[in-house]
């Protein structure tokens, strides 16, 4: 299994990457590439291109929730599909792969939309939309999560803007997790669900308990102290090799992740491979 980082708040130095605040990632197993998540300003294309990788060879684009700096990089990915016929070679057809509720209007801080502004109908034509509350497994190891549980009190309660006049608590939150011979490898958006329910989540659908790594948005950045401390305590006790917390962690909570796990830097360029099970 291989994962880049495309999209982040920070960029590694010495690759002249651009950042933002977004998350997008590109994933392989074996033969097959997935794209996660795309940003929010279309730079997912543009640094891939920079790391020598085409997006549009993914054979799944894959969505952790509705929220902009996830899904609106979108746009420029339905384009590069578009076009993709024109210059010769096969234009692709990817399945996009997310919760049913990707779709929902959901409104912030003024803001009319801080959801996905594309329809079903605008990406049905272009590749096959696949929505599913359960897991679904995209090769025998990579899985797409569905709708994960939240189990742990003192996370996945906080609302994020209103939908249909309600506090919205993000219900379309998921993350990708894949068996490797070291562990299982969780990739995750923003995990509004609360990272430690998505860790447990992984670990029931996979049925494993090892951990290998932990990638992604952490969803601490505003969070009470309470929450980072069973946070640190439970990752302490998970005996993950190592965490990539970065996109909205927020520093005060991955400093304190440090304290109890191996944190490693994350950003744009980020490379890593994890031994395949076969």
């Amino acid at each position: 299994m291989e994962i880049t980082i495309l999209v982040d708040n920070t960029v590694l130095p010495g690759r002249g990457l651009l950042g933002e605040h977004g998350f997008s990632a590109y994933v392989r197993d074996g033969t097959e590439s997935v794209l996660f998540d795309t940003g929010q300003s279309g730079i997912a294309l543009r640094n891939a291109a920079a790391l020598g990788i085409d997006p549009l060879e993914a054979g799944h684009i894959v969505l952790s929730h509705c929220h902009l700096d996830h899904t609106w990089g979108l746009v420029a990915c339905l384009r590069a599909i578009n076009a993709a016929g024109r210059g010769g070679r096969p234009r692709p057809h990817p399945t996009f792969l997310a919760h049913p509720a990707i779709f929902r209007h959901v409104e912030a801080d003024g803001e009319p939309e801080i959801g996905m502004i594309l329809s079903k109908e605008n990406l049905a034509r272009h590749g096959e939309v696949r929505l599913s509350h359960a897991p679904v497994r995209i090769t025998d190891d990579l899985v797409f999560l569905g709708e994960v549980p939240r189990i742990f009190p003192f996370e996945g309660r906080t609302a994020v803007g209103t939908s249909g006049g309600k506090p919205d608590l993000v219900p379309d939150d998921t993350a990708l997790a894949c068996r490797t011979d070291e562990g299982i490898v969780v990739v995750t958006g923003c995990a509004h669900a609360g990272i430690c329910s998505v860790v447990e989540h992984a670990k029931d659908v996979l049925d494993e308990e090892r951990v290998a790594d932990v990638i992604g948005g952490f969803h601490l950045g505003n969070a009470p102290t309470e929450q980072v401390e069973a946070t640190c305590r439970y990752v302490r006790d998970l005996g993950a090799a190592r965490l990539h917390p970065c996109h909205c962690t927020g520093f005060a909570a991955a400093a304190a992740l440090a304290r109890a796990a191996r944190v490693d830097p994350t950003g744009a360029g980020l490379r890593l491979s994890f031994g395949s099970r076969s």
